[in-house]
């Protein structure tokens, strides 16, 4: 799907939703003409974003009085039409007046003046549609308050990790906002994780491109396979590549590690826990381990540990576990 701008211009692709719909309305499309309505939204982001807004609209048509109907369709009136058909030729006659009658500002406020605060339990997966058309996945233990507004849409996660996919609005970016620094998107089509640890905050892109800022003015622009992460001083590293599918596999309830140090793995592990994992001093947590588990079974990897590399789980009389050498 194409997110640049739309050459045809907004008016024209309105006008265009509105016709696709009202024929949609009327009953189901042929094999053929679905097919080219399918092609239709898929051209670009702003097609199936008209399409969608009309869809959201339709659903409160039903709440408004006939007489308010009939003002959107003066210039050629269809009184005697059944209710449902008359708004088809009200949103096919005039976008823009329909929007009005079905209610438009008032979709129109909630869309761009929106708070609210989300937050999931230890093992806990939400998905959350925002009412800009954005999409969040929410990993266990996460906190977040959203906040939109006319000139801006900010996420401000103070726990957690959270994959965004932003939805078009060129009018105002999309920013995330930790206790280090923010993640700021201004084009479309663009998917990235942001997890917040108690030092540090680490970003990673699997479509589009971010911008990300430190709290001491440091920048770093990621695209589609970069990451980065801001320390604690709020300076933003380097992008270095990242592998975006490994590091995001918690949506689908996996823990992916390729070669990576057993401190690394404790700390990972201890997030989907509720009790402490630690690993002992010394030379065991440069051990390096590649593994698939289950974030949902974490006691299912620490019974497999001591038969794949040279270590031994001990059990502490707080519940806590720690992975001591052999």
């Amino acid at each position: 799907m194409n997110n640049d701008a739309c050459p045809c211009g907004r008016e024209a692709v309105r006008d265009e939703a509105a016709q696709w719909f009202a024929r949609r309305c009327d009953g189901a499309l042929s094999a053929e003409a679905q097919a080219q309505l399918d092609t239709w939204l898929a051209q670009h982001v702003q097609h199936q974003y008209e399409y969608d807004v009309l869809a959201q609209l339709w659903g409160a048509a039903d709440a408004l009085p006939r007489a308010r109907l009939e003002a959107l369709c003066q210039a050629d009136p269809v009184r005697q039409l059944p209710r449902r058909r008359f708004i088809q030729q009200a949103l096919a006659a005039s976008v823009a007046a329909a929007a009005v009658g079905l209610g438009w500002f008032g979709w129109q406020h909630h869309q761009l003046n929106y708070q609210d605060q989300l937050h999931t339990a230890l093992n806990e997966r939400r998905q959350i549609d925002l009412p800009d058309g954005s999409h969040l996945e929410l990993n266990g233990r996460t906190q977040l308050t959203v906040d939109f507004s006319a000139g801006q849409r900010r996420i401000q996660l103070t726990a957690g990790e959270v994959m965004f996919s932003v939805a078009h609005d060129s009018a105002r970016p999309f920013v995330v906002s930790t206790a280090q620094g923010t993640v700021t998107v201004t084009v479309t089509g663009t998917r990235f994780d942001v997890r917040l640890d108690p030092a540090r905050t680490r970003v990673a892109v699997e479509q589009g491109s971010v911008n990300v800022q430190g709290s001491d003015a440091s920048q770093a622009l990621l695209t589609a396979g970069l990451g980065s992460h801001i320390d604690a001083r709020g300076t933003v590293a380097k992008p270095y590549a990242v592998d975006a599918a490994a590091l995001t596999a918690w949506r689908n309830g996996k823990l992916v590690f390729n070669d990576a140090p057993l401190s690394e793995v404790v700390e990972e592990v201890s997030r989907y826990r509720a009790q402490p994992l630690r690993v002992a001093d010394g030379k065991v947590g440069a051990l390096r381990l590649s593994s698939t588990f289950s974030s949902d079974d974490t006691d299912a990897l620490l019974r497999a540990l001591p038969s794949i590399l040279p270590v031994a789980i001990k059990t502490h009389a707080d519940g806590s576990s720690e992975i001591i050498s052999k």
